[in-house]
């Protein structure tokens, strides 16, 4: 056998690189053949768009074209508006572009003297012309020409579930169809998160989760996304911008900001869902005006609980259900954002909420709550003002005087209701119903 000396040895050591092991998920991603996703920095001016792969993606098209699509921008074509501008529904025929179908669009119109400008509109073109995922709204092309900025997206049907949560007063989204909202914007932030080259989202909130024809949720609106953190760096430092009520306190206080904050906005938006409340609401009494301050403390209290849920869901919700996404809520809600979950964890957790049958029976009926109805306060519904002392009867009578304390206007509280429990306790009293 040769005799090795000590060089040799050493040598042989110090070729032996560790191997640095990598997480399943980017283990896949980098086995991958894919091209590296065109960022902010690598685009100069709109022109380099076509140039790119962005432009291969995306159809660009004239003010000539919008116009005609939007009927001249019609006023009765308008369907939103904010700090980026105007939106319109419009159309697109067929045979305008190669490969592009007739169908219904909506054209965002930039404001350059807006809250966001021509940053904001290219970052969302590098953005969206590049991300493909069903719960991210599709861009199908722009418009770059003289003063004019716009995009032109697919047409979600359902609007936003800010219009369905606080300004459709004649309709109520039912607990099945805010479960399966959650899930899918969940899974939306999940995409962004995981992608080779990370995204931060930063401006999650309840108007930029837009709705299909079946509910189906898909974020928009990627003026502020950022990419994330490279390399060693945990956080990318940046100008706070964002919606008051949904941005991260750290991310606030500091500018630092990571997919955590995203995870907190989620947190929100949650709340939003559970209660039927804004993030930010200075119409109401002072300890209720912040969504989060207000319900943070019942979120793990199953008894607690119901105090908070949306009254226009008149009980109609799986109490299991609800007691999960509120200990969800209230995880995503932490003040370190180490201690918050990862949005694939929120994923799973929400999903198999969707399977749980223990929504009470019956029709759901909508009801606006009078203006003295407890809208979920920290009493709950148990003071009856101190008019009369409650008699406790028994305790299907009391669970009738509280729910009606609470909802007067719901239709279990009917004339007819009401005749047939009394008839049905009197034939119990009797004996002759088992």
């Amino acid at each position: 056998m040769p005799e090795l000396s000590l060089r040799s040895m050493l040598g042989c050591l110090g070729s032996r690189q560790p191997k640095r092991r990598l997480p399943p998920r980017t283990a896949q991603i980098a086995s991958q053949s894919s091209p590296r996703r065109v960022s902010s920095s690598d685009i100069s001016s709109p022109e380099d768009l076509s140039l790119s792969v962005i432009g291969s993606n995306l159809h660009m098209f004239t003010v000539s074209e919008i116009r005609d699509a939007t009927e001249e921008f019609s006023k009765r074509n308008l369907i939103g508006k904010g700090g980026f501008g105007k939106v319109y529904k419009g159309h697109v025929g067929e045979g305008l572009r190669p490969g592009l179908r007739a169908q219904a669009v909506a054209v965002k119109l930039m404001d350059l003297d807006g809250l966001q400008g021509h940053k904001e509109w290219l970052a969302e073109v590098i953005f969206l012309g590049q991300l493909r995922h069903p719960h991210l709204v599709k861009l199908i092309g722009y418009c770059y020409e003289d003063q004019y900025r716009v995009l032109v997206y697919e047409f979600m049907d359902q609007g936003s579930l800010e219009k369905h949560l606080f300004k459709w007063l004649l309709c109520s989204l039912p607990w099945s169809a805010r479960l399966k909202i959650a899930v899918g914007a969940a899974k939306g932030l999940t995409f962004l998160h995981e992608a080779e080259k990370p995204v931060i989202y930063r401006d999650f909130k309840a108007s930029n989760i837009l709705l299909d024809a079946d509910y189906q949720a898909k974020l928009s609106d990627f003026g502020l996304a950022k990419d994330g953190p490279e390399g060693d760096n945990s956080h990318v430092s940046t100008r706070v911008m964002g919606t008051a009520g949904y941005c991260a306190p750290e991310y606030v206080m500091t500018g630092h900001l990571t997919v955590k904050s995203d995870v907190y906005s989620f947190g929100v938006v949650l709340l939003e869902l559970l209660t039927g409340r804004r993030s930010v609401d200075r119409s109401r009494p002072s300890r209720e005006q912040h969504l989060v301050d207000w319900a943070k403390p019942h979120l793990n209290s199953p008894q607690r609980l119901g105090r908070i849920m949306d009254p226009n869901l008149d009980g109609r919700y799986s109490a299991l259900g609800a007691q999960k996404a509120a200990a969800l809520a209230h995880w995503c809600l932490r003040r370190n954002p180490k201690s918050r979950p990862l949005m694939r964890t929120v994923v799973e957790t929400l999903e198999p909420l969707l399977g749980l049958d223990d929504v009470p029976s019956g029709p759901f009926v909508f009801n606006v709550p009078s203006a003295t109805a407890d809208d979920g306060g920290d009493d709950g519904g148990d003071d009856d003002g101190g008019a009369t002392p409650r008699r406790r009867r028994g305790r299907s009578s009391s669970w009738d005087q509280k729910h009606k304390q609470r909802f007067p206007n719901s239709s279990i509280h009917s004339d007819a209701r009401k005749t047939l429990r009394n008839h049905v306790a009197k034939i119990q009293e009797e004996g002759t119903l088992p």
